[in-house]
Formats: structure tokens, sequence, C-alpha cells
């Protein structure tokens, strides 16, 4: 049976990062791993975790990937890590399982203490996205969130247990919360399928946390926002993600900045751009005119005969970005205005302009004398 690609195996794009490859194959991992898979589950779970892990393998080594994006199957070893009798790649469940759980079952990364003691897993992460203005973006704020928060539950004090009655110890793992797995010819440590890694059994689960010892409540979080912060970054708000299991540590909050759309700017990273309307008469004539700035208002001298579309650059008047030196600059686009609803006079007058431009040549026309010429070549 020919093998599928990888990329569809780990269900991801062929556009995807090394990150998004990597946490697809945790997750699948995770999927597959025997303390989720036991009795007829457990051949179909292994058969599986070996095509994830083949899949991973590849597309995680740069050359490997660039080989096979270039000829497929073809470009690439297929018995590398998964042939022949050697199971896992020629290490078992344990060097498979250990590239994953690695840093979650390490002390202080949410896993299990070095004396073999219950698994502890750090929580999850949690994203919040934040609407700000371009103004607050440029000057930075102090904001107020609200998020949800775990507290010990009030009625079980924490325990999980029924007020009158206590966890008992798992017989399963006495306590350790993990238990001895042999697969063929390999002894693989894993996660207690009764207690699921907390070495206690709840007989009576408290009734108002279902057994979690904790419940979910919400609180305000104050957040700063940095001056010069751009559409779409994150901040970190350390440990006020989901809370650890097993006394692991909690995730982190990523708040990610939203920019709204504003009625005058674009920003293009540092810079700003804007649009301003200029009367007919100003741009023949020349002039000043006013234009907004996020410091203020600021002036600008318009020459004598200024066209649709001249580019006016303020300097320093853009946005001081989070990772800048000095701030970026303002340009104003020039948009000449075409007079509308006029009277048959005010038509008039027009006409005699235009009769007497053209007397004067084509030195009235900037563009003219050129688009003529370039109109002669074309029908020629």
């Amino acid at each position: 049976m020919s093998k599928r690609d990888y990329y569809e195996v780990l269900g991801v794009a062929k556009t995807a990062s090394d990150d998004e490859i990597k946490k697809a194959y945790r997750k699948l991992a995770m999927k597959y791993h025997p303390d989720r898979n036991q009795g007829d589950k457990a051949k179909q779970a292994e058969e599986q975790f070996k095509e994830v892990k083949e899949a991973y393998e590849m597309l995680s080594d740069s050359q490997k990937r660039a080989a096979y994006d270039q000829y497929g199957h073809a470009g690439v070893d297929p018995n590398r890590g998964m042939g022949g009798g050697e199971g896992f790649g020629g290490g078992g469940f344990a060097e498979a399982f250990g590239d994953i759980f690695g840093d979650m079952f390490s002390q202080g990364r949410g896993g299990r203490g070095a004396g073999g003691g219950r698994q502890v897993y750090r929580g999850n992460d949690l994203s919040y996205s934040l609407e700000i203005s371009l103004e607050e973006a440029a000057k930075g704020k102090d904001a107020q969130i609200r998020i949800p928060s775990w507290d010990n539950c009030d009625t079980c004090h924490g325990s999980g247990a029924k007020p009158g009655t206590s966890p008992k110890t798992c017989t399963t793992c006495g306590g350790n919360g993990s238990v001895q797995m042999r697969q063929g010819f390999f002894s693989v440590q894993q996660t207690c399928p009764h207690c699921r890694g907390t070495g206690k059994i709840i007989p009576e689960p408290c009734t108002t946390c279902s057994g979690q010892g904790k419940i979910k409540r919400q609180k305000t979080l104050e957040v700063k926002i940095p001056a010069g912060i751009d559409d779409g970054m994150r901040i970190r708000s350390t440990g006020n993600g989901e809370p650890g299991m097993n006394g692991g540590p909690p995730g982190d909050l990523y708040i990610e900045i939203r920019i709204r759309e504003h009625d005058i700017f674009e920003r293009d990273g540092d810079d700003l751009h804007c649009q301003v309307p200029v009367s007919f008469i100003t741009a023949a004539l020349g002039g000043e005119i006013e234009v907004p700035t996020l410091q203020g208002k600021a002036a600008i001298d318009i020459p004598e005969g200024t066209q649709a579309g001249k580019q006016f650059r303020l300097r320093g008047k853009g946005i001081k970005g989070v990772r800048s030196s000095y701030p970026g600059d303002l340009y104003c686009h020039i948009v000449v205005e075409t007079p509308v609803k006029l009277t048959e006079y005010q038509r008039k007058l027009l006409r005699e302009l235009e009769e007497s431009l053209k007397k004067g040549g084509a030195k009235h026309s900037p563009s003219g004398e050129g688009w003529t010429d370039k109109l002669k070549r074309f029908f020629s």
C-alpha cells in the first residue's frame, strides 16, 4: 500500500512553519499514546504513531523536507527510522515519546519530579484579542481586561472530594501516578489509566466542582500596552493561563493586539500615509494648507502647478515602533479635487480658461505632450 502524504498525516499545509508542524506532531502523539489506546485499539494506535513519527522526522529536518517537497517519497529514504523490526525508530516507545513529553514531564516544566513521583502537567496557554486605536498604539496605554481565573473550590477546599469524604490512594499505581506497560519487547512507564497520573482516586466527587478541586471565575487583569506596538503583535502575561494538573505550573496568557481602522491614517511599519484633498485653484496657484498628524496640526506649502498624486514627506511625524530608535515619517498624498455643481457663469469662465490655455501650448499641460506622443505611437 502506498504511503500517505506526510503533510496529510500531520494534518498541516505544505506552507506550515516548523512550530506548526511540531504542534501537530505533539497533538497526534498524545492522541495515539498507549494511555489512551488499550485493548483492541493498541495495535492500530501503534501503526498510526509510526506513521506520525516518520512524517515528523522528515518534515522537521529542513534538508529532508526540501527533498520531499521536490521529489515526494522518492526523494527521501522510506525506511529511515521506521523500517524492519525496529519498532518506534529503534528506540521503542521511550525514545519516541521522549521528544514529545521531555519538556512536559521534566522538573519545573509541568513534568514529573526526578524522584519518580506522580506526573504533573503544565496548564494550557490562553489567548485574548484586544482592540485599540491607532493613537493608543502610538502612545501606549494601560488597559484592563477580563480573563478566566481558577480558584480552589469553596465546598471541598480544593480536594475535589465531597465534604465528609477524602481522596483515596490509587490501588493500580500505588499512588505513583504511573504504571509499567509491556509492549512486545519493550517495557514502558506510562500514566496510570485509573487515576490519570494524580495517584489519587475520588470515590465521591464534590458536586460543586465535579471533583476538579477548582472552580472557574473571572478576574480583571492590568495590561501595559507599550508605545509603538503594531497590529498582530502579542504580549505575554506569564502564569495567567489555565492551571496545571497535579500541581503543575499554569500556562501563559497571550494578548494579541488588533488596531482599529483609522479615518485618516494608514500605517506601514513606523510610517503613516494619508490622502490630502486640495482644491483645483490651490493646486494651480499654490498656497499653504494644514494637515493632521498624531502630534497635532502641521503646515505644507503647496507649490504652484502641483499635480494629483504629488507626495509630501513630513519627517518624524510617523510612529516610533517598539523596536525603533527614531519615529517614522508621515507621507501626504495630494488629491486634486475637481469642482462640481457649477453654475452656467462658472462653466463659461472655465471654458474661457481652457481656450486661453490651449493658445499657450503644451507648457500648461505637463503630461499632455508626452501623452499625445504615446497615442501617436500606439495608433501608428
